[in-house]
């Protein structure tokens, strides 16, 4: 009976489509988050502070002691995702606590404790640890995940691009130094002075100091071009490793499709599997829809 509960709380909170109330957990959570980030925010005014201390100070106590409660949940329910014979209640609970989530979880409550046991440290350090409670979205939303998991597939394309980066900036460095280091010795004196300089202007196409040269002033424009050039090859790369990331999700529910009509007979057990896997992958109906025509055209319901 205890597993039971254990396996219907683990599936509300990892907002499985078979429960209704998931959904609602899902959006209640993300409330409470964004209420709480938006309280950190207005809390670090002084004005407002001096006005509304005492309800930023209700409003951390209780949304602490939600997310614990949370975390506490999830740890609990968690016991009943492996069985014995795959490792036993403390399989399932350790991969959650070590888990990405499970750490964002964990330090969303800590700065509450920390300031409880440790009333000396700085507030400001507090503030931000707090806003990391904004990471807790991420579970809800795959666009972060979708992001990182990009990024990986695409590790090859992005070090090529961050090492073309590495050279355009130490080769526009060194060329500043050479050319405006005698004219604004604090700025680039030396190479690595003017590093700093070259990096601001690749990222933001102005940099932090006027060239007085005219050789720094086309050093500073070519710096500049390059920037630009630099940030098309990267959001091109973003671009295609994120379509990509999508074609994989359609791909993966395509074949768990295959194996689904491979008999011709969509058992209750099947139609539950695809709807978790479509909320995993974040996938519309009319998307689901149209790939179970083209799987399975003879049968359009």
């Amino acid at each position: 009976m205890l597993s039971k509960y254990q396996r219907f709380v683990m599936e509300v909170l990892d907002g499985s489509p078979n429960h209704a109330v998931s959904r609602y957990v899902e959006w209640l959570i993300t409330v409470v988050v964004l209420f709480n980030c938006s309280a950190v925010i207005l809390d670090s005014i002084p004005e407002v502070h001096a006005d509304y201390k005492d309800f930023f100070h209700e409003l951390e106590f209780w949304s602490v002691m939600f997310f614990t409660l949370e975390y506490v949940l999830r740890v609990w329910s968690l016991g009943a995702k492996f069985s014995k014979e795959e490792g036993g209640a403390w399989r399932g609970r350790r991969g959650y606590m070590f888990s990405p989530f499970g750490l964002i979880d964990f330090f969303a409550t800590m700065p509450f404790y920390m300031h409880v046991f440790f009333p000396s440290l700085d507030l400001r350090i507090l503030r931000v640890l707090r806003l990391l409670r904004i990471l807790k979205l991420s579970k809800y939303n795959t666009a972060l995940q979708d992001l990182f998991a990009a990024v990986h597939s695409e590790r090859r394309a992005f070090g090529s691009a961050a090492f073309l980066l590495l050279i355009v900036t130490i080769v526009s460095a060194s060329l500043m130094h050479f050319a405006e280091g005698h004219e604004q010795p604090e700025a680039f004196g030396s190479i690595p002075h003017a590093i700093y300089w070259s990096i601001v202007t690749i990222t933001s196409g102005y940099g932090n100091v006027e060239p007085v040269t005219k050789a720094g002033e086309v050093i500073a424009l070519l710096t500049g071009f390059l920037g630009v050039c630099m940030a098309a090859i990267m959001t091109g790369i973003v671009a295609s490793a994120f379509s990509n990331q999508m074609s994989r999700k359609k791909a993966a529910f395509q074949s768990q499709l295959r194996k689904v009509f491979e008999d011709g007979v969509v058992s209750d057990a099947e139609k539950d599997s695809l709807k978790r896997l479509q909320s995993q992958y974040r996938l519309s109906d009319a998307q689901v829809q149209a790939m179970m025509d083209e799987m399975n055209p003879n049968k359009k319901d």
